[in-house]
């Protein structure tokens, strides 16, 4: 009796153990992608897709990795693909529109941002502000400085404890010819970080037209 107690014990041992291999060989690709582990994350996708076409996560993580490694052409497409498989997804929409950003097509990844943003839940953890600050550095490059200003001001509403989008809201301000509010933005931006000099050149150039 005790012999089988002692045999049952270790058979149970050793599934537990092999359960806990196998876990901790199974990778996680939204892990790797925050752990900014993205060529391990694209890779875990890539396998997770050729597995089950239909499984949207694997795009959007797959995305959002190829995004971060630069890939943005490959981003592009994985997100049309993502797409057919889930039309109205918001998260494919808005990485679909960054990678449409770094590829400077500008006018369409303005149309995925607008798009994303009528149907995106306004929610903390959403990528609201930085479609919006996607929408305003489009409108920079666009020279349309008014626009830049209204998308870069929602920008910083959902995260106002980013030095480099209050730079850029004063920038904006700035070359909109708006030097009082571009002042307080680069002050604002300052109170993050003291030592950005972004913020620092634009206050000073700001100053000399208020003078």
């Amino acid at each position: 009796m005790k012999h089988n107690i002692k045999k049952v014990s270790v058979i149970l041992f050793l599934a537990l153990a092999g359960f806990s291999v196998f876990a901790q060989g199974k990778r996680d690709a939204l892990v790797l992608y925050n752990n900014r582990n993205f060529k391990e994350a694209i890779e875990v996708c890539d396998e997770e897709i050729k597995a089950d076409p239909t499984h949207v996560d694997s795009y959007v993580v797959m995305c959002w990795a190829l995004v971060g490694n630069r890939e943005y052409a490959r981003a592009e497409q994985v997100a049309y693909d993502g797409l057919k498989q889930s039309r109205y997804d918001m998260r494919l929409i808005e990485v679909l529109g960054e990678a449409k950003y770094f590829l400077g097509k500008n006018s369409e990844a303005l149309k995925q941002f607008q798009e994303y943003l009528s149907i995106a839940p306004d929610r903390t953890g959403s990528r609201v502000g930085t479609a919006y600050y996607y929408m305003g550095e489009i409108y920079i490059r666009q020279t349309k400085f008014q626009h830049a200003d209204i998308s870069l001001s929602a920008a910083v509403r959902k995260n106002p404890l980013s030095d480099y989008w209050w730079t850029r809201l004063g920038y904006a301000r700035e070359m909109a010819g708006n030097y009082y509010e571009a002042m307080a933005a680069y002050e604002e931006a300052l109170k993050l970080d003291p030592l950005k000099t972004d913020a620092i050149n634009g206050k000073d150039r700001v100053a000399a037209h208020l003078r």
